[in-house]
Order: C-alpha cells, then structure tokens, then sequence
C-alpha cells in the first residue's frame, strides 16, 4: 500500500492520448504485442504488480497408473506444463518442455513404461493436437495431423486404444474415430453432418460408448453407441419427447449395467441420475439438491461415484456409495478435475478458493483424511491480506434477483469512497464462480478499487429458466441487468459511482462495448478483451464447427427478422454512442472471435473521434495465455484503471 501514492503521482503525468501513440517503445513489451495509443507503463506499476504475477498454481490432471504419485499442470516458465509430484508437498518434476501452454495431460493405465497422452495447440489457434509422451524412454510423439482441431476422448481401459473427435474430414463437422495411442492410426466409427457428438465414456469391456449431441447449454441428446456394430442407439430421458433436455456428465456404472448422467428433464438442476440400460428406467439421485450437479466421475472396480454440485458459484462434494449419499467436508471453494485413484482408495482434484491459489489435494475415502499434495508459491504475498468477496444480490429491472460477487476494498469508507471496476464473465452460457484472481487481489488490496462481478441473466449455475433469459432478442436484457448494478452501486456509500469502469472477455467483451453504448454518462471507461462487437460478423466469421452452436444461442443471422435484430443492437453499429475511454486486446489468431471484431470496434470508435488504446499479440487467441503476454497486458490494465478510477483519476470526460 505504501507504493501507491507515489504511483498515483506518475499517474497524473501520463501522456494525453493524442501524445501516447508516440510515446518511447516500452522496454517491457512483448514482441510479440503490437500497440497504438498506449503510453508506456511505468516501472513503479509494474514492480508492484511483480509479485502478483508470479502467484503459481497447480491444476490436478491424472494419477500415476500405481496410484503413487501425480500429473500436475503448472507453469514456472513462460507457459503451463506437466510436472510430476511424487509424494505429498514433494517436488514438481517437469516432464514437458514447449513454448506453448500444455492444456491437459493424463498417465495411459496398464502401462509398466507410464506413458501419458497430453494436448497442446500452437499460437492459440485450438488446433489442438494429440501428443504421446514416454518420459523414461525420452521420446515424444504427434500422435495426430498437427493441422486439424482434435478432442482427445476417453481411453480404452488396457491404454491401447483412445476416442478422438476432429474436424479433418471438411473442417467443419466433427467425426468420431477410435485410435491406436501407440501408433495414432484411425478408424472412423461415426461420421457427422451438421450435428455436434462428443464421447464421454467407454465401458470397461470396450463395447459400449456413452455420447451425446450438444445443441446448446439448454438442449442436449444422450445415446449408446456399439463399437462392434456401429449402431447408435439414442436414449430417452423427457416423458414428453418434444421437451428440450440439458445433458451434463454421463458415466459408465462399473459392471457397465448402467449409467450415470445427468439432465434437467425434471426441474430446474441438472440432477443426477442411474439409468438402467436392460429396463431404460432410470433413478433420481439428488432430488434433495436444489442445485446443478457439475462433475461426474465413477470408480470402475468399486462402483462409487463421486461428484461435484455448483451451489451459488461454491462447489459441493459427494459421495455415493452402498446405496447412500455422503457430504465430503471439504473447506468451501471451488473442487474440479475429480478422480479415483487406480485401487479407488482415494481422489484427486484440484481446489481452489477467492482467497487461495489452484493447488492438488487427494482425500481418502476410508479415513476421510484431505492432504494437500502441492504448496504454490504465492510471490512473497501475505495470503492473510487478500480479499474474501461477499455474496450479494439485487434487483433488476423487471425485479428479478441476480447474484454478483464484491471484492471490497479494506480501504474503501464513507468518507473515502472507492472507485469500481466490474468484470463480465464470456459465455453466456458461463458463470462467474469465487476462484481465485491476482489481478482482482491487486485492484482491491493495492489500488483501492472494488471488483463486482455479476452473473447476470443468461449466467448457468442458477436453473434452466434463467438462463434463456438472454437467448435471441432478449439479449439487450442482460445488458439493463448492468444498469441495475449501476443503480446498486450509486446506493452504496462506501463506493464512488462517478468512478467505475466495466471489463469483459468474449462475450463478456460484448457487454462492455454494450453496456458503453447504453451507460455511457454512468461509466468512465471499458476494457474490451476478445470480445464480439458486431453479431452479424462474427457468426459468419467465426470458425465454421462453431457456427450453428452459437446460432443455438445468440439467433441465426441468416434469418432476415434476425439478422436485422443483429445489426441493430451491434456495438458497432452504435460506436458513435461510446464516449467513454476504451482499451480493446485480442489474440490475432483467435478461432472463436475472430481479430476482426477487435479491429471494427476500435477503428469505428476512433473515427468517431475517440482515443482507443489498442493491445494485440500475435501469438495469442482467445485470450493471453503466455506469461509475459499476460504480464504486459496487467501492466496496460492496471495502468489504464489507475487513470480513470484511482483516487487522482483524470475527470469523467478526459
């Protein structure tokens, strides 16, 4: 705290925009970013920031096939990798050494040399690739085209055989195939047309595979497939067939009589279920919990089943087990990547709180002991400091109730109120869950700025009916749910409503340029990340196995009534209503919004006579994924809301 009067200071002294697009090249600058209007970013910012940025994680990916030891991702370089961790707070052994982040990793069972599969794609095109490692052999292999977007499945139980989903065929539809994880040779099993199938399971006899086709978060279609024949057999869940069903996880029982999934056909939640494949009867197994069962995972020799429920953006754990639901007493935070270890003794996962880093834990399941299996580094930070949001919720236009989480300033006051940054989650479809953020950390502990992030109408995680609420041409809908927090803001004295500033990434983008649009004279300034400013080019523009998904979603903009629609609620139809400041970054080789949104906004906006600071990689995609990327960007981030928000911040208007 003591740094930063002198850096309000500095601030103060930053370059006009007209002035900045000359400014000096900033030494700690990427060269891989390319920038117009940003002044360089002071050194005090970014000496303060340092420590921030170095807080690691690690994320659980697989246990070893003895079950001794660990698969972890974590970076100690300038992109995430898989290390190895042998024992409880043990070291971290990297196994994998690549310029590009590694994306997941997982041990192949059965086999004595603990050869691993992990995915990883190039410069943030998605491509992503399919890679055999034999860390005791030194030998890696590309399993598949290195060219095509590849979804690496489930793994034969022996190791010898793997599920693989890509587009190679036309590059749009994706196909099934079953693949040899030594070799990478293929065989197509299933061919697609204009529809989305994913396989989630493969039972332990290899006959049978789980699938199921995603239409849309709201609208999903579960099926078997027979390997042997080559015949899908789809399965019915809704006792009316024309009912639209969400379909979650789905799980193969261990005698594989039966299945575990889960669907909304009864209510609100995603519920968990046990389908009898000889009867199709199936069994409710959470009616009593009033929230989405999130993570499904089962034990293929005892037959347990371990799964995770969203409850307001917390994560619950369960067992169920000799017929009987178990509560795991876990702290509260966010539980993902659960996993039986191979003897089903314990589970691994990942937790993580708005307080505490990613780190992996395993708990057993006969003593109930949680042990901690990895310590990250918190960059010499006083963890006892950071900021624990509070729940809150208010009222919208139309008095419907929505959630957010308030990262409160320590040293926010009446007296001295503070100013407001809020962040938008992308989706959709997604939700702003309590993990943990070092940059929403920094903003709140070391620049006095209060974090809000809403999960407005359209978020998942609170029922099948609020989250339609934003579908089609009700999309503007979730954009007045900002003007009520606006009004929810202008009520509380501890916070400045003359100072707030909103940020978004991808569709969160979207409602930063909408809410600029809408609330222009409320708020100072957006920050714009990957996000979508005109709806009719992005769908045509997006890459095409993604096209009709998010037609699902946002409308068809082939439909004329739609398309117009479409163009007429487009922030960049709207550009000369932004007169707030605006910071816009994206990844050049982003597949989902493609860079040319980022271009269109910020030119429009600037030829309306706008400054524009502008940040885009081109190593990047949908969103920054390499450190110093990441790192440059905060840099611009906290230097951009230090102008507008902090507590010398230029007037409204400047």
């Amino acid at each position: 705290m003591s740094r930063m009067p002198a850096l309000g200071l500095l601030l103060i002294a930053l370059l006009p925009a007209s002035l900045a697009a000359q400014a000096p090249v900033d030494p700690r600058r990427p060269n891989s970013i390319k920038v117009e209007e940003v002044p360089v970013v002071p050194s005090e910012i970014f000496a303060r920031l340092r420590e921030y940025q170095n807080i690691r994680n690690a994320q659980f990916a697989s246990w070893s096939p003895d079950g001794q030891n660990m698969l972890v991702i974590t970076r100690f370089g300038n992109a995430a990798q898989l290390h190895r961790v042998y024992e409880p707070g043990g070291r971290r052994e990297q196994i994998t050494f690549f310029d590009e982040p590694v994306m997941s990793g997982r041990f192949l069972p059965q086999t004595d040399a603990e050869s691993l599969l992990f995915v990883m794609s190039q410069g943030g095109n998605e491509n992503d690739q399919i890679h055999r490692l034999e860390p005791r052999a030194f030998r890696h292999q590309l399993l598949t085209d290195g060219k095509s977007r590849h979804q690496l499945g489930p793994v034969s139980r022996d190791g010898t055989k793997m599920l693989l989903h890509h587009n190679a065929r036309n590059g749009r539809d994706t196909d099934l195939y079953i693949a040899d994880t030594a070799t990478g040779k293929q065989e197509l099993i299933y061919e697609t047309t204009n529809e989305y199938w994913q396989v989630e399971d493969w039972s332990s006899d290899g006959r049978w595979l789980l699938m199921s086709r995603y239409v849309s978060i709201n609208e999903g279609y579960p099926a078997l497939f027979d390997v042997r024949e080559k015949k899908r057999i789809d399965i019915t869940l809704a006792k009316d067939k024309s009912q639209k069903v969400a379909i979650g996880e789905m799980k193969f029982s261990a005698d594989g009589k039966s299945a575990y999934l889960t669907h909304d056909a009864d209510g609100e939640f995603l519920q968990l279920v046990r389908y009898d494949l000889d009867s199709k009867q199936y069994q409710s197994l959470t009616t009593t919990i009033p929230w989405d069962v999130s993570g499904v995972e089962v034990d293929k020799t005892s037959g347990a089943v371990a799964f995770t429920i969203n409850e307001d953006g917390y994560s619950g754990l369960y067992l169920y087990r000799f017929g009987k639901l178990e509560v795991v007493d876990i702290p509260r935070g966010l539980i993902s990547n659960v996993k039986f270890s191979p003897d089903g003794k314990r589970l691994g996962f990942t937790w993580a709180s708005p307080a505490a880093q990613a780190d992996t834990y395993s708990y057993d399941l006969s003593d109930r002991k949680l042990t901690r299996w990895t310590f990250s580094e918190t960059g010499g930070l006083d963890t006892a400091k950071f900021v624990t949001p509070e729940l809150i919720r208010f009222k919208s236009f139309d008095d419907r109730e929505v959630s957010a989480f308030y990262y409160r300033p320590k040293g926010a006051s009446d007296a001295k109120p503070a100013g407001v940054l809020i962040g938008i989650h992308g989706g959709p479809e997604s939700q702003y869950r309590p993990d943990f953020s070092g940059l929403a950390q920094f903003y709140a502990g070391e620049l006095n700025i209060a974090v809000i992030f809403p999960n407005v109408r359209g978020s998942a995680g609170y029922g099948k009916t609020y989250l339609q609420l934003d579908n089609g041409m009700l999309r503007e809908n979730s954009v007045k749910d900002i003007g009520a927090l606006l009004d929810w803001i202008g009520g509380r004295k501890e916070l400045d409503a003359k100072r707030v500033a909103v940020t978004g990434g991808s569709y969160g983008g979207y409602m930063v340029l909408a809410s600029l649009v809408h609330f222009g004279d409320r708020i100072r300034a957006g920050i714009d990340i990957v996000g979508i400013a005109n709806w009719v080019t992005f769908l045509e523009r997006t890459s095409p196995y993604r096209q009709d998904l998010r037609r699902a979603e946002y409308g068809d903009e082939r439909i004329p009534e739609m398309r117009a629609f479409m163009d007429k609620i487009s922030p960049t139809s709207q550009a000369e209503k932004i007169k707030s400041a605006l910071l816009v970054a994206h990844g050049v080789n982003d597949p989902r919004v493609p860079f040319s949104e980022a271009k269109q906004i910020a030119e429009k906006v600037r030829s309306a006579g706008r400054p524009v600071w502008t940040v885009y990689a081109d190593n990047e995609g949908h969103g920054f994924q390499k450190k110093d990327n990441r790192d440059y960007l905060s840099g611009v981030e906290a230097m951009y809301l230090l102008k507008h928000l902090g507590d010398n911040a230029e007037p409204a208007g400047k």
